[in-house]
This record gives structure tokens, C-alpha cells and sequence, in this order.
């Protein structure tokens, strides 16, 4: 995680109001992220992914980008991003060395997606998927919380982008944080995500391509893309977890 600041306000994540942020002399700086992924590397970890917050938050994040990229060992450099800022840098990131990106969208609604994420803007997304995709950035994976009553009927929806466009999208459980009744009355688990998909025709399973997630992958007949579930509520994944999280202030967490 290289910030703890967000462009947007999504209401499963954050409060309308923010979050008190860390003092910015406590942030790492790029130096000390390149020493821990150094460390890390000649530990035999060979991936890395740059979270936030909202990564492209963090002002000239494409030097760490290359910094990184230059590292001997790490054969797989990623970005989790919202997608907001991200068809002003995509080419640029890519140029740095950044191999693909993971994007956050939890509805293809303009007014729902102003709901979830209380400020964004969609067009800014779509228009950063698609630069993602001309940057080369691939795979795109997009991130999509399912949540009942607020877009579980856009499933198909999003399902359907598979079918028609080269689209990645992972369906992920909702986890409950802080608001545990809201939370509980929102799930959806992934086992009836699966069931509502059948109309579109029998998954087939597949392989992700790059990454080594917790996601299942499957595709539709016929599809260009793929869909990957992510059930870290219904189906534990946690014995088989290979991550650690490396915060914005230095410290190191097994999830």
C-alpha cells in the first residue's frame, strides 16, 4: 500500500466524511518500498501488487513503478486502482514497466455508480479500461463487490461484458467491516452468483493466465473474456493464502 488517500468515498469501504489520514512524514517513502521488496525478493517472493488507498493518488508513483520494474527477481508488477486517474497514466505506467491492472467497478450505472462511490464519476472508469487496454496493461481484471439490493442485478450485466468484450470481471463477496448487521444483509454468497449466471450458459473452468489469486476462473461458451469468484466469506481461502500486505506507514500483515 502506497497511500492510505482515496479520490473516492465507496460506502462499503470508506466514510462519507474520509478518514483520519497518517501524517505524510509517515508514509514510506520509495526508497524504503524498494528496500522492503528487495528484501523480499531475496526471501523468493516474486510478485508485487501496488494498493492504496488509491495508488495513482500517491504524486509520481510511475518512479516507483520503475524502480520496482527494475528489480531483479520480480517477475510480475501490478496496480490495484479505482481507474479513475488511470487514462491519464496508463501509457505511462506501462513505459515504467507496470505489467497489468486490477480495476474496482461495482456498477455500469452512471447514477448507481455515483451512489456506491458517492463522488465518482463512471465514464472515468470505462474511459480507463479501455486505456488500460491500449497501454498493453493486460490482462485488465475488473473487481466487482457483489451486494444485495445495492447491484446484484447487475451480475448478468457484467457477465455479459465477458461475452462481448475482452473483459476479465471477478465477482467478490462482500466482507463485513464495522457495520456487521448491514453487512450480513447485503451478502451474496458466491455459490448463487454461480446460479444466477446460468442463464447465460454452463462455466467452463479456466486458467487466470497470470496472477496466483485466490480467484476461480471460469468462461462462458463462446466468450472473449472470463469470470473469476472470489469467496472469502462462504468458502475460506485463508489456508491457502499466499500474501503478506506491506502497509502505507511500514507495517507488515498476513492479510
Amino acid at each position: 500500500s502506497v497511500t492510505d488517500r482515496c479520490n473516492l468515498r465507496c460506502t462499503y469501504c470508506m466514510p462519507e466524511t474520509g478518514i483520519s489520514l497518517l501524517p505524510r512524514q509517515d508514509i514510506l517513502s520509495f526508497e524504503e518500498i524498494l528496500a522492503i521488496a528487495r528484501a523480499a525478493v531475496d526471501l523468493g517472493i516474486t510478485k508485487v501488487r501496488l494498493t492504496g488507498g488509491e495508488p495513482l493518488a500517491r504524486a509520481e508513483l510511475t518512479k516507483l513503478v520503475q524502480m520496482l520494474a527494475d528489480l531483479k527477481g520480480i517477475d510480475d508488477l501490478s496496480l490495484t486502482t479505482n481507474g479513475v486517474l488511470l487514462k491519464r497514466y496508463a501509457v505511462e505506467l506501462k513505459k515504467a514497466g507496470l505489467d497489468r491492472v486490477n480495476i474496482s467497478l461495482d456498477s455500469l450505472r452512471p447514477d448507481r455508480f455515483r451512489q456506491i462511490t458517492r463522488i465518482g464519476n463512471l465514464n472515468d472508469v470505462l474511459e480507463g479500461i479501455e486505456a488500460a487496454g491500449a497501454a498493453d496493461l493486460n490482462p485488465v481484471k475488473i473487481n466487482t463487490v457483489v451486494m444485495r439490493g445495492i447491484n446484484d442485478d447487475e451480475i448478468i450485466d457484467f457477465a455479459r461484458k465477458t461475452l462481448e468484450q475482452d473483459w476479465n470481471v471477478r465477482f467478490i463477496e462482500l466482507m463485513p467491516f464495522g457495520q456487521e448487521q448491514a453487512g450480513a444483509e447485503r451478502f451474496v454468497p458466491v455459490s448463487e452468483m454461480r446460479q444466477r449466471l446460468r442463464d447465460l450458459g454452463e462455466l467452463e473452468p479456466c486458467h487466470a493466465g497470470t496472477g496466483n489469486g485466490p480467484a476461480r476462473y471460469f468462461r462462458l461458451p463462446g466468450a472473449r473474456g472470463t469470470l473469476g469468484f472470489i469467496s472469502p466469506v462462504s468458502e475460506h481461502f485463508c489456508i491457502r493464502c499466499n500474501r503478506l500486505r506491506l502497509t502505507a506507514d511500514g507495517k507488515l500483515r498476513p492479510c
